[in-house]
C-alpha cells in the first residue's frame, strides 16, 4: 500500500490468483469477479442493490471460472474489485474503463473523476491484476510450453444499454484469431439443449477488451473469451455444473486442434 495512495491496509488485495504452479498451459481469467469498492470511496454513490446485479460485476463467472480451473488444473487470476472502480477489461484511456452511467445507474463518483484519482486506480488495481497475468504467461513460455487464454465472463439476459433478445445460454468470443473459439463452439454445440452463440452479445476488439488483444493476440497464444447467461449460473451448483461442463469441452476442442495439425 502506498502513502497516500488508494487502497488501505485493510482493503483486500485486488488480484486473487489460485492454483499456482499448475501444470497445465492453460489460464483462466476473470476479470469482472467481485464488487468489491476501496473504503476510500465509500459506495461510489451507487445504490446497494445495484451493486448486486450485473453493472458491478459478472455474476456466477467467478464460481464457473473456478469450477473450470479445478476440472482443467489450471491457474485461475481473477479482480476482486468492482468494473465501477475501474473496468480491467478496458484499455485504461477509454471511457468505459471508468462508467459515469451504465442500464440506468449513475456512478456519482465517476462523474467528476479527477486524473490524480483515475491514475491511483489504475496503478492499484488496474495494473497490479494485469502483471499478474503477464508473469503466469510468461512463465509458461519459459518453461517451453505455449500459454491458452481462458477469459470468463457472464451477461445478463436482459441490459437497456443494449437492447434486444438475448437467447443464447454460452457464446464463444474472438476478435483477430477465431481458432479456439471455433473449436469450442463446435464441442459445446453437440448439446441439442444449449443455444451457443458466436461474437455474442459482444465481440473482442481494441477499445472494449484489454485482456485477451493485449495478453493473447498480440503474442499469437490461443484464446478465447466466455460468455454465459447469468440465471443459467444462478446457483453455486449451476456454476459448478457450467465449470465441469467448460473444462470438459475446452479439453475436448484443444485435444482436437492438436489431432489436427497432425
Amino acid at each position: 500500500r502506498w502513502s497516500n495512495g488508494l487502497l488501505s491496509s485493510a482493503d483486500p488485495d485486488p488480484v486473487g490468483h489460485e492454483n499456482l504452479g499448475a501444470a497445465s498451459p492453460v489460464i483462466i481469467l476473470c476479470d469482472h469477479a467481485g464488487n468489491a469498492v476501496p473504503a476510500a470511496l465509500g459506495d461510489l454513490g451507487v445504490p446497494p442493490a445495484a451493486m448486486a446485479r450485473h453493472v458491478a460485476y459478472d455474476p456466477g463467472a467467478l464460481g464457473v471460472a473456478r469450477a473450470a480451473a479445478a476440472r482443467l488444473g489450471a491457474e485461475l487470476i481473477f479482480q476482486r474489485y468492482s468494473r465501477l472502480v475501474i473496468d480491467c477489461n478496458r484499455p485504461p484511456h477509454e471511457s468505459e474503463a471508468f462508467v459515469t452511467h451504465v442500464d440506468g445507474v449513475t456512478v456519482g463518483a465517476n462523474e467528476a473523476l479527477s486524473g490524480v484519482d483515475a491514475a491511483r486506480r489504475v496503478a492499484e488495481i488496474f495494473l497490479p491484476y494485469q502483471s499478474r497475468i503477464a508473469a503466469a504467461v510468461a512463465l509458461r513460455k519459459a518453461a517451453g510450453a505455449a500459454p491458452v487464454i481462458v477469459s470468463v465472463h457472464s451477461f445478463t439476459p436482459v441490459h437497456g444499454d443494449h437492447p434486444g433478445p438475448r437467447p443464447w445460454h454460452v457464446s464463444v468470443l474472438y476478435g483477430r484469431d477465431d481458432r479456439l473459439a471455433k473449436a469450442l463452439k463446435s464441442v459445446l454445440a453437440l448439446d441439442p439443449a444449449l443455444t451457443v452463440g458466436e461474437n455474442e452479445p459482444y465481440a473482442v476488439d481494441d477499445c472494449g477488451d484489454y485482456a485477451i488483444p493485449v495478453h493473447a493476440e498480440r503474442a499469437g497464444h490461443l484464446h478465447v473469451e466466455i460468455e454465459i447467461r447469468q440465471d443459467t449460473i444462478a446457483t453455486p451448483a449451476d456454476q459448478a455444473a457450467w465449470g465441469e461442463r467448460l473444462g470438459i469441452a475446452l479439453a475436448q476442442a484443444l485435444t482436437g486442434m492438436r489431432s489436427h495439425k497432425r
